[in-house]
């Protein structure tokens, strides 16, 4: 399952060495210079905007709904003339209809999209130059960096929860509605930066249940047992990194068993109504999405492949681009729906929705009618966040296979959500000694911030 992948088997993945303290206080005293000089961006500061040298947004959270598998940019976000793959004819497979922002069209099959449309950004020239393997390019739109074999990239939903944490108090930074894998992982940042993870809306979290048969008063007592030998064992351990990451995820989990954070995940208490517009178990996950943010969780990850309603999920070789519109269709429901809840609640404009994929399709069908893969230009799109919606960035060639004007790397896109959520992609983190940009030498679409 392409929601499933892990790094390639031919790169070896290290995990880098722990942040001594000497380069934490160099660090930290690096930081504090930078900022006095206005070099770094300080998301809520009155007069940001002035003394740094990116926009400043002023989003609080990150929705990102990921379509696992390569989604085809000419069949939903960017249609071109009609193909046939029977002549093997290039082009759409679907036709196209207008929206509600002047000039734009979208796929048939998005046509609750398509009348709030005026509410998105397509960001349609988004490129790199990974093709052939599933893993590094979810690797690559996760961390925004190629694989490599000497230090393990954090993601942009660890990025945003280390630097950002938790809006809300009892509730993580980072949640994953899908399987768990390194491309979605904390990589050098360490536990703390981590996620919570589901893959069911009507079980909640995994591990963070309380068993029936433990009632308070016993929870309580294992508790106070095991903070003791937390203590002793990390008393004996010092400077062990693996320890130390491991105590701290335990620490958050025992945080989240309660039930307070369980209520979030009740989706019973919604109106019926509500929860039948948003369609099925990646609807649920949608509306689920939407009670994490209200909760207080920066950044939510949101799987959309799970139960592979065309027999292939996004990834539509051969056969499975016969019943694609099935998966638009699904998404058309949930995310119309999600954008106008979020703005109905006030929160849309502090929401920024990124609907995303590792990379996209050609405008050619192989031989058994479907798509291959195709890197070199395809779209993300954008909704929400305190952008200036209703602008499309970037225009693609007839057929969609490469950009015209406006490209934007992933490392722009990065730049352009790091922004958004008041972070400066150009900031410097540390992998031990190492310092690592944030975003490799992004620079943020300028247009969608005012």
């Amino acid at each position: 399952m392409y929601d499933d992948v892990m790094q390639p088997a031919t790169e070896t993945l290290a995990m880098p060495t722990a942040l001594n303290r000497r380069r934490f206080l160099l660090s930290s005293a690096a930081t504090g210079v930078a900022a006095a000089n206005g070099a770094c961006l300080l998301a809520g500061k009155p007069g940001a905007a002035k003394s740094s040298p990116f926009p400043v947004g002023k989003a609080d959270h990150v929705i990102m709904v990921w379509l696992g598998g390569g989604a085809c940019q000419i069949d939903t976000w960017d249609p071109k003339r009609l193909g046939d793959p029977k002549l093997k004819k290039a082009g759409s497979y679907y036709p196209a209809i207008d929206t509600a922002v002047k000039g734009v069209q979208v796929c048939e099959h998005l046509p609750k999209c398509a009348k709030v449309l005026d509410r998105f950004n397509l960001v349609r020239t988004v490129n790199h130059d990974v093709i052939d393997e599933h893993a590094a390019a979810t690797y690559r739109m996760h961390t925004g960096r190629p694989v490599s074999g000497t230090i393990v990239y954090p993601s942009i939903g660890s990025l945003v929860a280390h630097e950002r944490g938790a809006v809300g108090k009892g509730v993580p930074g980072y949640v994953v509605i899908g399987y768990p894998n390194i491309a979605r992982g904390p990589g050098f940042l360490g536990a703390k930066a981590n996620f919570v993870y589901l893959i069911d809306t009507k079980k909640g979290p995994a591990g963070l249940t309380r068993p029936r048969d433990e009632t308070l008063s016993r929870r309580a007592r294992r508790e106070k047992l095991l903070a003791k030998l937390r203590a002793d064992f990390r008393k004996r351990n010092p400077n062990d990194k693996s320890i130390r990451d491991y105590d701290q995820t335990l620490e958050q989990a025992l945080r989240l068993s309660g039930p307070e954070f369980a209520k979030v995940f009740q989706l019973d208490g919604e109106p019926a109504s509500l929860r039948q517009s948003y369609g099925g178990e990646f609807g649920q996950r949608c509306l689920l999405s939407r009670r994490l943010v209200q909760a207080g969780v920066r950044f939510i990850e949101v799987s959309h492949n799970l139960n592979f309603v065309n027999g292939t999920g996004w990834d539509t070789h051969n056969d499975g681009q016969l019943k694609q519109h099935l998966l638009i269709k699904e998404l058309d429901s949930a995310l119309s729906v999600l954008v106008l809840d979020l703005e109905q609640k006030k929160l849309l404009d502090k929401t920024l929705i990124v609907v995303s994929s590792e990379f996209g399709r050609p405008a050619k069908f192989d031989a058994g009618g479907g798509r291959g893969h195709h890197s070199k230009s395809f779209t993300v799109a954008l909704a929400g966040g305190g952008l200036q919606n209703g602008k499309p960035i970037g225009t693609t060639d007839d057929l969609g296979m490469k950009p015209v004007d406006r490209p934007v790397s992933v490392p722009d896109l990065f730049a352009t959500i790091c922004c958004a959520v008041g972070i400066s992609p150009a900031k410097e983190l540390y992998a031990g000694d190492r310092p690592v940009p944030i975003t490799d030498m992004g620079k943020p679409v300028r247009e969608l911030f005012g």
